[in-house]
């Protein structure tokens, strides 16, 4: 990384995505052989499972419906019975697969672009083998951080939740006007994107933290709490706009890929690749990002880090990982 660390702190919003470009243009060689080892396999995963969850989806229901208009003690009834058993637990165990692959895959994914853009600031030779042998040693602390991400949305939606039946039962039993029982909807649906939005910046800002510092679990999401705020506009303008680009992307292969009964099967893989090379260039750009909005954050709160330091903490000596440690981090207050 080039550019002087005092001048992070005053990237926006478009100078974090020139930087984070900047970044995987000039490496782009060995982005590359992360993207096919391990961005590939994930977004593979991620499209086949939207495609097959919809198929899976469409033929239960179609079972459903014809087991309605059977006769209950009938043969055919039975039998729609069985297969929608069977259905329900291939459904379930395909979730579950899908699942268990793309965790593996997201850590390792993003330990190694950390690494590698961490590796770009501290100005160290940068090989995919190398990369490749220090995945493996630090996916457990985002496993960490990551468990504790996953609780604390577990209790945000349950919060949200309660909120909801709570609003449910004042327009019901105390004669809630339409008007102000949509504007209360209405503020409950903000505050849970908003709520939504600041716990996902907290997650993937502590996601870069574990790989880098000596924190992880619920340490690293209290300092990513610290280091946000002052940039958290920069952060969720970032996040904004790869979540625009994932979410076209989607809707772009939903169309179709998934609803699209129209066009022919070659105009289906033509069109399903190229959903699939504009997600593994979207995911392989946020994980760039979030580590780059790391580097500004920590500019923006004068921690400076000094690159030789950061160079012998990325070093894998004696064959283990050595994370950088609080005190090499914020060794300095800057006063610009």
């Amino acid at each position: 990384m080039d550019r002087d660390q005092r001048e992070l702190q005053f990237l926006g919003f478009l100078g974090v995505y020139r930087e984070t470009s900047r970044i995987i243009l000039k490496w782009r060689k060995v982005f590359a052989q992360i993207t096919l080892a391990l961005i590939l396999p994930l977004c593979v995963i991620f499209l086949a499972h939207f495609l097959v969850s919809q198929l899976l989806s469409f033929e239960i229901l179609n079972h459903e419906i014809d087991r309605d208009d059977a006769w209950e003690d009938s043969p055919r009834y039975r039998y729609l019975s069985r297969m929608l058993k069977k259905e329900w637990v291939a459904f379930w165990l395909f979730k579950l697969g899908y699942f268990i692959f793309v965790f593996i895959f997201s850590l390792l994914s993003t330990s190694a672009v950390v690494y590698t853009v961490a590796c770009v600031y501290a100005a160290k030779q940068i090989t995919f083998k190398k990369i490749m042998s220090v995945v493996p040693r630090v996916w457990k602390r985002l496993m960490v951080t990551f468990l504790w991400s996953f609780a604390t949305f577990f209790v945000f939606i349950v919060a949200a939740v309660g909120l909801l039946i709570v609003w449910v039962v004042i327009v019901r039993h105390f004669m809630v006007g339409p008007a102000l029982g949509i504007a209360m909807l209405v503020i409950l649906l903000i505050l849970y994107v908003i709520g939504f939005v600041y716990i996902t910046m907290i997650w993937q800002l502590a996601s870069v933290i574990s790989v880098l510092e000596d924190v992880y679990g619920r340490k690293a999401m209290v300092k990513s709490k610290r280091l946000i705020k002052g940039k958290m506009g920069v952060s969720v303008g970032c996040f904004l706009g790869v979540l625009v680009c994932s979410v076209l992307v989607q809707a772009l292969f939903e169309c179709f890929v998934v609803l699209d009964l129209f066009y022919g099967i070659g105009i289906k893989i033509g069109v399903g690749l190229i959903c699939l090379l504009l997600l593994i260039m979207v995911v392989l750009f946020d994980l760039v990002v979030q580590t780059v909005i790391y580097f500004v954050c920590k500019s923006y709160h004068h921690e400076n880090i000094d690159k030789s330091t950061l160079s012998d903490h990325l070093e894998v000596y004696l064959g283990d990982y050595v994370p950088l440690k609080a005190n090499s981090v914020q060794l300095e207050q800057l006063h610009v």
